[in-house]
């Protein structure tokens, strides 16, 4: 067994893989800020130690796991590097897990980290099986079969990865700081899909997935006609959904699934075919897919007295679209509220109409101020440009939430990748 430092400990990716290999019987340790996490309880809670920053907590014989944000004149890599220790960037250290078992990566402009959730918890209950979701949460499991993981496309993280499966859920520009336009976005898919070993499962309506050429073979999922897997007989009501799943004319079984919204439907299709590919037993899938609830800050809900209160990761329009359809599905009678906060003055530039369409799908929407990256200066964009797209919306922060507690049994869907948390986390304490 190795010991592993990890340099940004506390991040999502970074702190399920931490976890992982804690389960799996390594030391693992790591630095990062001091100010508190969602992902520092279950750290400290596996016996993790978390150090603040600093060179001297570096020692011999370890392996250092460099975290994406952190650059090669990090102090504590150049004195890794100085020390002679194994430095290994994150998409590195999950390659290696890859390697090791029968491997899914689940990639997409959205939904993978539902997806891979999903995934994960359906594999788990079958066979031993290693999992990373983009939630935060990692488990290694004695003589695992498995490694299931979520593949970001994030400035071409994912193409460190050789998985034996690839799940592609759409493609769609994002990440307007990095790609160019489509075309490159879907020229970096299609490299990922190259690298694939046994088989790509790709949403079969998405136009660019279809586009691609690759040397292994591509099983289509959807509700179309031409889908390889296809869900039928799809029934959406407020306590879930449930359809029948073909592979062409074969009939899989019919299943139930505690969730909302159609992309939810079109997940459990893709795990459903990642099953199939894999001989797993339909009734058993069936049963596991029936038990799962979700994954952290996806339509994760709580409820205060008349009040619904969903978290939700949604920074991007189709996100936003599946969100408010979602809530729709399990809360039909309900006004839908939504509280947006736009990530990164890039994003909201580049999107900014496709908000503005997604957003009037809401009863009633207010935006925050702009969660700005520090990978960017503040462009010539405000939340008000937002605002005047949207009829009836109304800007709002820590100081004007109260304009939420006049409106009259709502469902308040808080919406960002940024820290819109802070938000919600001051509007219920005003419920309780």
């Amino acid at each position: 067994m190795s010991t592993y430092y990890f340099v940004g400990i506390k991040g999502t990716g970074m702190a399920a893989l931490a976890r992982l290999l804690h389960d799996q019987g390594h030391t693992v340790l790591g630095s990062d800020i001091e100010k508190e996490t969602f992902t520092q309880g279950p750290l400290l809670a596996a016996g993790i130690e978390i150090l603040p920053f600093d060179p001297a907590n570096l020692a011999s014989g370890m392996i250092v796991v460099q975290g994406n944000a952190f650059g090669d004149d990090r102090p504590e890599i150049v004195r890794a590097h100085e020390m002679g220790l194994t430095v290994q960037s994150y998409p590195d250290t999950v390659e290696q897990q890859v390697q090791a078992y029968t491997s899914v990566g689940v990639a997409g402009a959205h939904g993978k980290t539902s997806t891979t959730g999903l995934l994960s918890h359906v594999f788990a209950g079958l066979q031993p099986t290693n999992y990373l979701i983009g939630d935060g949460v990692g488990k290694g499991t004695a003589d695992a079969k498995n490694f299931i993981f979520e593949a970001d496309e994030y400035r071409d993280h994912f193409l460190a990865y050789h998985p034996d499966y690839a799940v592609m859920t759409n493609v769609e520009f994002d990440h307007p700081d990095f790609f160019k336009d489509l075309d490159d976005v879907v020229a970096s898919f299609t490299t990922y899909g190259q690298q694939v070993k046994k088989g790509v499962v790709a949403w079969g309506e998405d136009a660019s997935l279809r586009s691609m050429e690759l040397a292994v073979p591509v099983y289509y999922y959807g509700t179309q006609a031409n889908d390889d897997f296809q869900a039928q007989n799809i029934q959406r009501t407020t306590t879930g959904s449930e359809f029948d799943a073909y592979y062409h004319d074969e009939f899989l079984g019919h299943f139930i699934i505690h969730l909302y919204g159609e992309h939810s439907v079109l997940n459990s299709l893709a795990v459903i075919a990642i099953a199939y590919l894999e001989h797993q037993d339909m009734t058993a899938v069936a049963s596991e897919l029936a038990t799962f609830s979700g994954v952290k800050r996806r339509f994760s809900e709580s409820v205060y007295g008349d009040v619904v209160v969903i978290d939700d990761y949604a920074h991007h329009p189709s996100e936003i679209n599946a969100t408010i359809d979602a809530a729709r599905q399990k809360y039909p009678d309900r006004e839908i509220v939504v509280v947006f906060q736009p990530h990164t003055y890039s994003r909201l530039q580049a999107y900014l109409a496709g908000f503005g369409e997604a957003l009037r799908k809401a009863d009633l929407t207010f935006v925050t101020p702009i969660f700005g990256s520090i990978r960017e200066q503040a462009g010539n964009i405000s939340s008000q440009d937002l605002i005047d797209l949207v009829p009836g919306a109304k800007s709002i922060d820590g100081d004007s939430l109260a304009q939420l507690n006049a409106i009259d049994k709502p469902v308040i869907i808080f919406m960002g990748a940024g820290d819109i948390e802070k938000y919600e986390d001051q509007f219920v304490a005003t419920l309780k």
